[in-house]
């Protein structure tokens, strides 16, 4: 598919139960394949990616750590997405980064000041890392929304949080 909007209308169609259990599969995969080690399991992601990372750290015992770029926070219960990031946040035992733009339109700061707050009241250590200037997808380098200094600084700090929570 060469159209983002196409990829946008299937992805919308998936449950989150079928993408925590696609994941689940995957590591299964790669455990048994020898090319992944269980005891060292972190997740990420981009936008959709990062809305699910927060759901797959809280899904997965086995998951160490996560590392959350952007991703929606809050919604509407379906029975596509009956929880969100927010609805998971104060019983979250995983320690999360979430990396936001202060810019960025799609996710309301409010909305990120509310998981903020949650994370307060769970074990997990997270943290919640705004960039003031940033829009959504700050770090796409393929698109104009591409900051290079909160880029540069958002990948060292995705390194040493994953250094320093063991994977």
């Amino acid at each position: 598919m060469s159209n983002i909007e196409e990829i946008r209308s299937i992805v919308a169609k998936v449950p989150d139960a079928q993408v925590l259990s696609d994941l689940d599969a995957t590591v299964a995969w790669a455990v048994k394949s020898g090319q992944g080690d269980k005891s060292r399991l972190a997740v990420t992601g981009f936008c959709w990616g990062g809305w699910i990372t927060w759901l797959y750290a809280a899904h997965n015992p086995n998951v160490r750590t996560g590392e959350a770029w952007y991703g929606r926070l809050v919604g509407n219960s379906t029975p596509l997405t009956p929880k969100h990031p927010v609805d998971i946040a104060s019983a979250l035992t995983v320690p999360v980064l979430g990396l936001y733009g202060g810019q960025d339109t799609g996710i309301p700061l409010d909305t990120v000041e509310t998981l903020r707050n949650r994370l307060k009241s769970s074990s997990s250590k997270s943290e919640i890392i705004v960039y003031p200037d940033a829009p959504h997808a700050f770090f796409a380098d393929y698109r104009p929304s591409y900051r290079e200094a909160e880029a540069k600084d958002a990948w060292r700090r995705l390194q040493a949080w994953f250094k320093q929570h063991g994977v």
